[in-house]
């Protein structure tokens, strides 16, 4: 079955998502984009370009990948599902929870399948956590610590940060928002997240008019504890989960990939390093490989719109904690 595929957004990710299309492959795509990406051109030429998500949706493409700023989102995601169209859906699937009834709405009518783009939840050596956790290599699981520090300038250096997304609360950015994997992932290897304190606040010197820096401790539903810490401000960066249970613990650690287990009965440790060749890239690869199978019918998506949805609510209810500086229970439509 030949694909066509709509990239909306060309940004770094939008850019990346193209290669990895060109990768596995795929070559018939079209653009939708604003023009307001500062990168270069040299690698789009040659592709039909739209400046009307409509005239892009007349291309007919069988799959849409949603890569726009955060903000702008749903005004592709909509048409787009409604016009039938398969979404990878980056994440956060919006800055609000407004216009999500629409969109689900929309995916009823249309029959397309929803991939929300948390491409952690193809990380070799997270999958292999989620694993030991279901089997009960560490017992009860007690307590999650998740830690994910970022120096936002140094992102793309060659760029302006004060003007990405992820520095603007006009385009839905903020460190909740932008680095909110961890939700997901936190989601996936313990379960539903039931409520939740939020410290959310800017204490850096970057100028920028989102928040810098958040603390959330976390209670799941089935009583396990938990905090996350995001951060714009760490000079190296760091992202690193630490589970305990009652009878062991796991270390995963993003740098080198490792996830590491400790056998409390047998006093041992035990150590998994990702696939030789593993890196960044090979987690949108896999992602990508991953969509391409869904729009094919073949396998239905890892991580759903429902999964993103949640995300957004936890994220509302942080912020609402935050303002209200109490513990607030998380609202799931």
């Amino acid at each position: 079955m030949s694909l066509k595929f709509l990239i909306a957004g060309l940004g770094s990710i939008g850019r990346r998502h193209l290669r990895n299309l060109k990768a596995l492959g795929e070559t018939d795509i079209v653009f939708y984009r604003t023009h307001q990406s500062t990168l270069p051109e040299d690698e789009l030429k040659g592709f039909p370009v739209e400046t009307d998500i409509h005239a892009a949706l007349r291309h007919q493409p069988h799959a849409v990948i949603v890569c726009n700023p955060t903000a702008l989102h749903m005004d592709v995601a909509i048409p787009a599902a409604q016009a039938g169209c398969h979404l990878l859906l980056e994440k956060p699937i919006s800055n609000s929870l407004d216009r999500i009834d629409v969109l689900r709405a929309a995916v009823l009518k249309g029959g397309g399948e929803v991939l929300v783009g948390f491409q952690f939840r193809f990380h070799p050596t997270l999958q292999i956590a989620a694993r030991l956790i279901r089997e009960g290599a560490i017992g009860r699981p007690l307590y999650v610590r998740a830690h994910w520090g970022e120096y936002l300038p140094g992102w793309h250096p060659s760029e302006n940060y004060k003007m990405g997304y992820a520095a603007r609360k006009d385009l839905g950015g903020g460190a909740l928002l932008t680095l909110c994997h961890p939700i997901d992932y936190l989601r996936y290897l313990f379960g539903e997240i039931q409520s939740l304190t939020a410290v959310i606040d800017s204490i850096g010197d970057l100028a920028i008019s989102t928040e810098d820096v958040v603390e959330i401790n976390l209670r799941f539903a089935n009583g396990a504890m938990g905090s996350l810490h995001l951060d714009y401000l760490q000079q190296p960066p760091a992202h690193r989960v630490e589970i305990i249970g009652t009878e062991g613990s796991l270390l995963w650690d993003n740098e080198d990939g490792c996830l590491r287990l400790y056998r409390a009965p047998l006093k041992k440790w035990k150590t998994w390093f990702p696939p030789e060749g593993f890196e960044r890239n090979t987690l949108f690869l896999e992602e990508m490989r991953h969509f391409i199978s869904v729009v094919q019918r073949k396998i239905s998506p890892v991580c759903g719109l429902e999964d993103g949805v949640k995300v957004i609510e936890v994220t509302h209810a942080a912020k609402q904690a935050a303002e209200k500086g109490r513990k607030v229970v998380v609202a799931y439509e």
